[in-house]
Parts: structure tokens; sequence; C-alpha cells
């Protein structure tokens, strides 16, 4: 499940694409650190102002796309 309070788009910031807590931080940036190998205290490290749940939500916020995307290719 999402955590609305965590993700939020924002039309005018970065593009419409979901950031964390209506910073500039996009899912995306912290999914490509989490998958170039860094841990999840490497990305805390990297931006300070990140929260543990942050980055849990947006590993949550990944599979949540996956499995839509799944969905609609068996249906």
């Amino acid at each position: 499940m999402i955590d609305r309070q965590r993700i939020t788009i924002e039309p005018g910031k970065r593009g419409g694409k979901p950031c964390i807590r209506h910073m500039r931080i996009t899912v995306y940036d912290v999914l490509d650190f989490l998958a170039s190998g860094l841990t999840i205290e490497q990305v805390l490290e990297e931006y300070p102002e990140l929260e543990r749940k942050d980055v849990l939500a947006c590993l949550a916020f990944a599979a949540d796309r996956e499995h839509r995307v799944a969905n609609l290719c068996v249906a």
C-alpha cells in the first residue's frame, strides 16, 4: 500500500514524478541508489533529510507499480 503522506505527486514539481514528502527527491532517485548497490543507511547518509520510512515507502511504491503492471499484462 502506498503511503500518501510520504509519496506525493505534484504536477509542477519534478515533472509530476512521485516525490518524497513534497521534497524534490523522487522515488526514482532513491530506487536508483538502491539498485546501484547502496544500502538504506548509505541512501540516508546521501539524503540526510530522508527517514528510513521514506526509503521503505519508495520500495512499497515500486512494488505496487509492479503489481499493477503485472495485472494489466494478465488481463
